[in-house]
């Protein structure tokens, strides 16, 4: 079964969409398979990955509103083992469309349960908003991934975002956990990004990534060229970041794994034995 990623800051610029594109793009490279889904009106996600948003007629949205199905707007991309659903402007109308409707927080999880053991990764690229995409995206997720940006005001909003991670663990969503915390735009030159490194430490009780994502101008270029970072520039500071931030979410789901398969191992054994021990 896929591991589900979401991939959510209500913060704009902090790196999220080009988190998505490049750990995707990464994870595909090691040989997994992916499918990212872009729930971002904006749809940059899209075009970052080669994909013109304005001509499309069959994206999340109309599977959204019941129009298509997931599998009528699924893409394959020009990357081997990549695959997409793609997203555009018409997506901001489907807040106001989904009014009403019974379990629409369930929409799109409902739709991803149908294809997700064709996966190892699901990867979906919130909105920089909590509305009712961002609960789909959290309610069909396994975990979610915040991206925080080297700056003055890091922390900032991430209290609320945790707080509403929790409200849909609670209400919505029982299996929902932090994947953790990934710092973006690191420039080593300044000591603001050293300082906001260890005041998050510091401050933040949750599972902190190893990998730190450096600020790089061959990482702002990608996607204007339609292209993630490790096909556009492969030798460059940020691709040799989202690879290993790629081997660190791989060996954290190989881990998680194993613990899985010991805790089944074990469970069978006792019970094994307590039907012995009744005959």
């Amino acid at each position: 079964m896929s591991r589900i990623i979401a991939i959510a800051n209500q913060k704009g610029g902090v790196g999220k969409t080009t988190t998505a594109i490049n750990l995707s793009a990464c994870l595909a490279e090691r040989k997994r398979k992916v499918l990212t889904i872009d729930i971002d009106p904006q749809g940059n996600t899209t075009s970052g990955l080669g994909v013109d948003k304005n001509i499309l007629t069959k994206t999340i949205y109309q599977m959204m509103i019941g129009e298509c199905s997931l599998e009528d707007c699924l893409m394959h991309t020009g990357i081997d083992y990549l695959d997409l659903i793609p997203s555009n402007v018409n997506l901001a109308g489907a807040e106001i469309e989904l009014i009403g409707i019974e379990n629409r927080e369930y929409i799109l999880k409902n739709n991803v349960d149908k294809i997700r053991d064709n996966y190892d990764f699901i990867i979906i690229d919130c909105p920089p908003s909590l509305n009712t995409l961002t609960v789909n995206a959290m309610t069909t997720a396994d975990t979610v991934l915040v991206p925080i940006q080297c700056e003055f005001y890091a922390l900032e909003g991430l209290t609320q975002l945790i707080h509403t991670i929790n409200l849909v663990k609670k209400r919505l969503n029982p299996l929902l956990e932090m994947e953790g915390v990934v710092f973006t735009m690191f420039d080593a030159r300044t000591n603001l990004s050293l300082q906001v490194v260890e005041n998050v430490k510091a401050n933040l009780k949750q599972n902190i990534y190893k990998t730190i994502i450096p600020r790089n101008v061959r990482l702002a270029e990608a996607p204007s060229h339609g292209l993630p970072i490790n096909l556009y520039d492969p030798k460059s500071a940020g691709a040799e970041g989202y690879r290993q931030l790629a081997e660190e979410v791989i060996e954290k789901d190989e881990t998680e794994q194993y613990a899985k398969n010991e805790l089944q191992e074990i469970r069978y054994r006792t019970n094994d034995t307590q039907d012995r021990r009744r005959r």
